[in-house]
């Protein structure tokens, strides 16, 4: 089984940054998908980040954005130390939300629904400030 461990949450102004992380822990490299969500009070949990790769042969990643953070955000992992970041830049009001990072074992053909992640971290708080 996979576990996640998330942090860098925190309270920030508008037009900051924030870098989260995502500690994997368990058979990290079975999980060939992690991906970023975020929930906003009042809404549903929405896809924010993706990235793939081979656990295996390593051959490299694949990344893919929710629309409106394109540009601003970054997704990215670090293989020898099992984390996988979301670095936030350009940090807007409406990107207040609790972001959980989410894993995979498969690569889904859909990837920005919940359903299709088996493991789940705690959820960290981002609070942007007008």
């Amino acid at each position: 089984q996979v576990q996640l461990v998330e942090s860098g949450g925190g309270l920030v102004q508008t037009g900051g940054s924030l870098r989260l992380s995502c500690v994997v822990s368990g058979r990290a490299f079975s999980s060939y998908t992690m991906a970023w969500f975020r929930q906003a009070p009042g809404k549903d949990r929405e896809f924010v980040a993706v990235i793939t790769w081979d656990g295996v042969t390593w051959n490299g990643d694949t990344t893919e954005y929710k629309d409106s953070v394109k540009g601003r955000f970054t997704i990215s992992r670090d293989n020898a130390k099992n984390t996988v970041y979301l670095q936030m830049n350009s940090l807007k009001p409406e990107d207040t939300a609790v972001y959980y990072c989410a894993a995979s074992s498969i690569r889904p053909s859909v990837y920005d629904t919940p359903a299709v992640y088996q493991s789940w971290g705690q959820g960290t708080q981002v609070t942007v400030s007008s």
